[in-house]
C-alpha cells in the first residue's frame, strides 16, 4: 500500500516557470529599461509621413503605440501638428518628453489607452509605428480596426522580423511576425485606399485610409457592361504580360487631366500653356484623339469602359505616351499598344478578387465611382501625384451638347435639369451621378490633393460652393 504521497490517480506537480505576464505589464518592465529606449522607429522614418501625407500645419495626428514620445514631438516640432499620444504603458515616455505635456498643452498631449479598445481620440492623421508587429495575433483585427476608425489617413510602419529586445526579460515581443502580402491583405479586406507602399528586407510602410466613406466610395462604380463578359476580358487581360499600376511616393509635379465636356474647346489654349510649362497631360476616352488632333501629344491616356466600341479611345498609339487601361476593358482596347508604355489597373470589384489573386502575388485596386475621372483622380494619386489641373470635365450638358467631339453612344440621352443650392444645371443621368460620387471622393481624399477645374460646369460649380450631396437636386 502506498503512502498519501503516493496516491495512484493523483495529478503529477508541475512546475510552471516563466509565465508571460499582461502584455501591459511587459512593455511596463520593458520601458524601465534604459537599452530599450535607444531606438525609436517612430522617430527615425517621420520624414518618410511628411512625404507622403504633406498635411496641413495644425492638423491633428493621433501616435498609437507612441513608446518613447519622440516620434510625436518630431511630428510636432517640424510639421506644426497637434498631437495626441496613445499608449497602454504609463511610463513609457522619456523623461525629458514629460514636461513638454505642460508646457505646450495646446497640440501635445498623452492618452493612455489600449489600442485594442475603442480609441478616445479622432484626428485627421493617425501615425503607428513598431506597433502592429507587438500585437498579440488574436488581437491584430481589433487594433487594425480602432486605429483605421480614428484617424482618416494612417502612415503604418511594421516589422517583418523577430524582434532581440524582449531578451532584456525573457518575453519575446514581436507576436505578429508576417511578411509585406500579409499586411497589404489586411488593408485590402478592409477596402483600403492605398496611398503608398514601400517594403524592404525587415518592415514595410503603408499610407492609407479606410474611413466610412471610403467603404461607400468602393461601392459607387456602377456596371454597364454584364459582370460575365468583365470578367472574361480581366481574364485575358491579366495574363498578356502588360505593367502593373502600383503606388508611388508622393511628388510635387502637377498634372492636367483632360476629358471631352465641351467647355474644353475654349481651354485649348490655357492646356496647351500648361503643357509648354511641363505639366504632364492626361487624357480621358475620348479626349486623347481630341488632343492629338490640336496638337498636342498625352503622357498618357486612361480608359475604364468595358465596352468593345470604346477601343477605338486608344487610337492612333503615338510616341511618349502611356497607356492606363483597366483590366476590364475589352481586348480590343489593347491592340497595337507596346507592352511597355502599357499599364494595367483593376477596380474594386470583388468578383475579379479570386482570378486577380491567381495571377498576382500583389496588386492595388483603384477606388472611384462609375467614370474614368472618378477613377483617374484616385490613380494618379497613388501615382504619386498631388496637384490636378482639371479640363473638359463639367458633369453637365452645354447648349444642349454632351461632348466637344462626335460621340453618338451619348446622343439622345435624357436630359434631367438639377438644381445646385439655387443654380441649374441640364444633365444627363450619368452626370449627375458622376456629380455625387464627386462630393464622396473629395470628402474622403480632399486633403490628399489639389485640385483646379476649369470651366463653369456643375463639378466646378460644386468644388467652388462646397455642395453637398443634399444640395444635389432634380427639378
Amino acid at each position: 500500500m502506498t503512502g498519501q504521497a503516493g496516491v495512484k490517480g493523483a495529478a503529477p506537480i508541475v512546475k510552471v516557470t516563466n509565465v508571460r505576464p499582461q502584455e501591459k505589464d511587459i512593455y511596463k518592465m520593458m520601458w524601465d529599461k534604459p537599452e530599450y529606449r535607444i531606438d525609436a522607429p517612430g522617430e527615425q522614418i517621420v520624414q518618410h509621413f511628411f512625404a507622403q501625407a504633406q498635411p496641413k500645419e495644425g492638423s491633428s495626428i493621433i501616435d498609437f503605440g507612441c513608446g518613447t514620445g519622440r516620434g510625436a514631438l518630431s511630428l510636432a516640432l517640424l510639421g506644426g501638428l497637434d498631437v495626441t499620444m496613445v499608449d497602454f504603458a504609463p511610463n513609457c515616455l522619456d523623461a525629458d518628453i514629460v514636461p513638454i505635456l505642460d508646457a505646450q498643452k495646446h497640440m501635445f498631449r498623452f492618452v493612455e489607452a489600449d489600442l485594442s479598445e475603442p480609441i478616445p481620440a479622432t484626428a485627421a492623421y493617425g501615425y503607428c509605428t513598431d506597433v502592429m508587429e507587438h500585437i498579440r495575433p488574436e488581437l491584430v483585427d481589433t487594433v487594425l480596426d480602432n486605429c483605421l476608425a480614428s484617424a482618416q489617413h494612417v502612415f503604418f510602419q511594421i516589422s517583418t522580423v523577430d524582434d532581440v529586445g524582449g531578451d532584456l526579460i525573457g518575453h519575446k515581443l514581436h507576436l505578429s511576425v508576417h511578411p509585406f502580402s500579409w499586411w497589404l491583405k489586411k488593408f485590402r479586406d478592409r477596402n483600403c485606399v492605398v496611398h503608398w507602399t514601400q517594403e524592404d528586407d525587415t518592415s514595410c510602410m503603408f499610407y492609407v485610409t479606410s474611413w466610412i466613406e471610403g467603404k461607400d466610395l468602393l461601392k459607387l462604380g456602377v456596371l454597364n457592361t454584364a459582370e460575365e463578359e468583365i470578367l472574361a476580358n480581366v481574364k485575358n487581360n491579366i495574363k498578356q504580360g502588360y505593367l502593373q499600376v502600383q503606388p508611388y511616393p508622393a511628388n510635387t509635379e502637377e498634372v492636367m487631366i483632360v476629358g471631352g465636356s465641351p467647355s474644353v474647346k475654349g481651354q485649348l489654349e490655357k492646356i496647351k500653356e500648361l503643357r509648354a510649362k511641363g505639366v504632364k497631360l492626361i487624357t480621358i476616352n475620348g479626349a486623347y484623339k481630341w488632343c492629338i488632333d490640336n496638337g498636342l501629344t498625352p503622357s498618357a491616356m486612361v480608359m475604364l469602359d468595358a465596352r468593345e466600341f470604346n477601343s477605338r479611345f486608344t487610337k492612333p498609339v503615338v510616341d511618349d505616351c502611356k497607356y492606363f487601361l483597366a483590366s476590364q476593358c475589352n481586348p480590343k482596347a489593347f491592340e497595337g499598344l507596346p507592352k511597355d508604355r502599357t499599364y494595367l489597373w483593376h477596380t474594386t470589384a470583388e468578383f475579379l478578387n479570386d482570378d486577380l489573386a491567381k495571377q498576382f502575388k500583389t496588386w492595388y485596386p483603384v477606388p472611384g465611382g462609375s467614370t474614368v475621372l472618378l477613377r483617374t483622380i484616385p490613380m494618379f494619386r497613388m501615382l504619386g501625384f498631388k496637384k490636378f489641373h482639371i479640363f473638359g470635365c463639367d458633369s453637365c450638358l452645354e447648349e444642349n451638347e454632351h461632348h466637344a467631339y462626335e460621340q453618338v453612344e451619348n446622343d439622345g440621352q435624357l436630359v434631367i435639369s438639377v438644381n445646385v443650392d439655387g443654380k441649374i444645371f441640364n444633365c444627363n443621368p450619368w452626370m449627375m451621378c458622376q456629380a455625387q460620387e464627386f462630393i464622396e471622393i473629395v470628402k474622403l481624399l480632399g486633403d490628399e490633393f489639389e485640385l483646379e477645374i476649369y470651366g463653369k460646369g456643375l463639378l466646378s460649380y460644386i468644388l467652388e460652393t462646397g455642395a453637398s450631396y443634399t444640395d444635389i437636386k432634380e427639378n
